[in-house]
């Protein structure tokens, strides 16, 4: 068997990371994130490309499905639509959590990709068309109008859509949570089961590649408007929740929720502004599945069966947290966006809301979802959520509010 080099160290001979100056202006300077491991003496990222997915890229190397070397063909491949530069991508403290050139690296970083080096895109933008039946059925009760360049009479809507990978900046994650970097290198280390030991044997690597998905985000309207302050922007920010989002469960108001997002989306594009819907790969509150499903059956088999006041707690109970989802990273993609301010804002979720102000994203107004799309079987959410001082039609708005820190929400 082939020696097997369990992990590196800056001092070893050879090993020296190509710098990378997070938030420069000039990509050249900022330099590319390498995160393969064909060439181990160019990587400057701990992990591999594609998140969750690097660990099924090993197994087609390891089942001789796919070549250990493969380079990707980057030909025809560009951005569908240019997003940035913006000034916000220069400023280290506003982007963390995804490299803002990622879009860009066959282009920026060509004269690299010439050389030989293994850049991979973290995003990519491309076009398309979506059609969900509560579109057509909006447009069936006179809500929404077609248009025929955003909306069709047949109910399909032109998009861009950007899938985004996350991309960690580790000096400015811990300052984003408050926490010494050696101690949050520390504890990705021992509580991924020292999966990445270079998180602790390499401190001059500073870029991380976590095994966590990333982002979706659709753009409704004309994309040459973005980024731009006089765009009104239309928004919600949406976290996986495959029950409700694909098979339309009724235990919970997501999949309502993200249609009447979309719905106002395609109000404000038609409008002349710009719809964004950010789908956040999150699902259960980023607590998983197992625990979301386990937490439902504790809830409908307690004494007295499912109650609002007993919303949160089941959760914990199970899980020892109510909500894991760390809305601190998210504003980073309205960040790359050139996104400043959202006219409309689709939520009822304080913490999101509350994780935009502090990192300078003006919430005009917040919209919460209309009571008659609200399924019956979730009403036990929704009251849940109201009693805890959520935002909602009938509260103001969720900074005027004195709310219990503990998180919880499914939206």
């Amino acid at each position: 068997m082939a020696h097997i080099r369990l992990n590196t160290h800056p001092s070893q001979g050879g090993v020296k990371a190509p710098p990378v100056v997070w938030g420069a202006r000039d990509p050249a300077v900022r330099g590319p994130v390498v995160g393969t491991v064909a060439a181990p003496a160019r990587r400057n990222a701990i992990g591999v490309h594609s998140g969750s997915y690097g660990i099924y890229r090993a197994l087609a190397i390891a089942g001789h499905e796919l070549k250990a070397d493969h380079r990707p063909d980057f030909t025809d491949t560009s951005p569908a639509e240019l997003i940035g530069p913006f000034e916000s991508w220069f400023d280290p403290k506003k982007i963390v959590s995804l490299d803002p050139w990622g879009h860009l690296v066959a282009s920026v970083f060509a004269e690299q990709l010439k050389a030989g080096w293994d850049i991979r895109p973290t995003i990519a933008v491309t076009k398309a068309h979506i059609s969900m039946p509560e579109i057509k059925d909006a447009m069936a009760a006179g809500r929404l109008k077609p248009d025929g360049s955003i909306l069709k009479a047949n109910g399909e809507v032109r998009v861009t859509k950007a899938a985004v990978e996350p991309v960690w900046w580790l000096p400015g994650i811990a300052e984003r949570f408050g926490v010494p970097e050696v101690d949050l290198r520390r504890t990705l280390f021992e509580q991924t089961g020292g999966m990445y030991t270079e998180l602790v044997t390499r401190p001059d690597l500073e870029l991380f590649l976590p095994p966590i998905g990333g982002a979706t985000v659709y753009f409704f309207g004309d994309m040459l408007k973005i980024g731009k302050a006089d765009t009104k922007i239309a928004c919600r920010l949406h976290d996986e929740c495959n029950g409700s989002d694909v098979f339309s469960s009724d235990i919970c108001t997501c999949r309502p929720y993200l249609a009447h997002g979309i719905e106002i989306c395609i109000e404000m594009a038609q409008q002349g502004g710009l719809g964004v819907v950010i789908y956040n790969r999150k699902e259960g509150r980023a607590l998983g599945e197992v625990t979301k499903f386990l937490v439902y059956n504790a809830r409908k088999r307690q004494v007295g069966g499912d109650s609002a006041a007993q919303y949160f707690n089941r959760t914990e109970c199970v899980a020892g947290v109510q909500d894991m989802r760390f809305q601190e990273l998210m504003p980073d993609l309205f960040h790359w966006l050139g996104i400043a301010r959202i006219d409309r804002f689709a939520s009822m979720s304080n913490l999101k809301s509350d994780a935009l102000r502090e990192q300078g994203v003006e919430i005009v107004e917040q919209v919460a979802i209309p009571d008659e799309l609200i399924p019956a079987d979730a009403q036990v959410e929704m009251d849940a959520k109201k009693a805890a001082g959520y935002f909602s039609a009938t509260r103001p708005s969720s900074n005027e509010l004195a709310r219990p820190k503990g998180r919880g929400l499914d939206e």
